[in-house]
């Protein structure tokens, strides 16, 4: 199924080559300009904007919590009817130590609040809540994209697999271009998007 899109596109392999490309480009300028810094680390406000900055170009429904209920694989992420409500507790939730902070993760993932591009969009407010908080970010690209998966997979019962995953992956670059660009390239390597290296976009 083609998602409907902003761009006219109706071949899924055209849509996923535009998104790739448009999304990373815009990844990179929020991090050159410094816009990721006067977010409200942690907040669900916080990760709704860096959603709707990527994905604006592209979807309609960037930054706008989904009307449908979706799965991936066996798992069914929070129904539509308590998502507001999963989002406020999980706006709650402490965030003051690395377990707060993945446990919190591992709870925004569930709910799964968008349409199209959660995974993409949390990682970054993922670093972005370490960063502040712990003086880290998680150095992506040292990450398998397979033990990443089947750990989170797995957060909802188990966490000490992604706890630990990301853990042997923290950096103190935090304000390293090199490492959040790789880190970027890695996270949408998980998701599949393979095409675009996001350091040569834009030049």
């Amino acid at each position: 199924m083609i998602l409907e899109n902003k761009l006219g596109i109706k071949s899924e392999i055209e849509l996923a080559k535009e998104e790739e490309r448009i999304s990373k480009l815009k990844a990179k300028r929020l991090f050159q300009s410094g816009f990721f810094d006067t977010l409200n680390f942690g907040s669900f406000e916080s990760l709704r904007v860096i959603h709707k900055e990527l994905f604006y170009d592209i979807y309609g429904f960037a930054g706008k919590t989904r009307d449908v209920n979706i799965s991936k694989g066996n798992f069914r992420f929070a129904p539509t009817t308590y998502l507001n409500d999963a989002i406020k507790n999980i706006e709650k939730m402490p965030q003051s130590s690395f377990d707060e902070i993945v446990e919190k993760y591992i709870e925004m993932n569930i709910a799964h609040p968008f349409r199209e591009g959660n995974g993409r969009s949390m990682r970054i407010w993922l670093d972005l809540i370490f960063k502040n908080e712990i003086k880290k970010v998680v150095d992506w690209n040292s990450i398998e994209r397979d033990d990443y998966l089947l750990a989170m997979e797995r957060s909802p019962v188990k966490d000490t697999e992604i706890k630990q995953l990301l853990k042997n992956a923290l950096s103190d670059e935090i304000n390293n271009a090199d490492v959040f660009m790789k880190g970027i390239d890695a996270s949408y390597f998980y998701e599949g998007y393979t095409l675009y290296k996001t350091e040569e976009l834009g030049e």
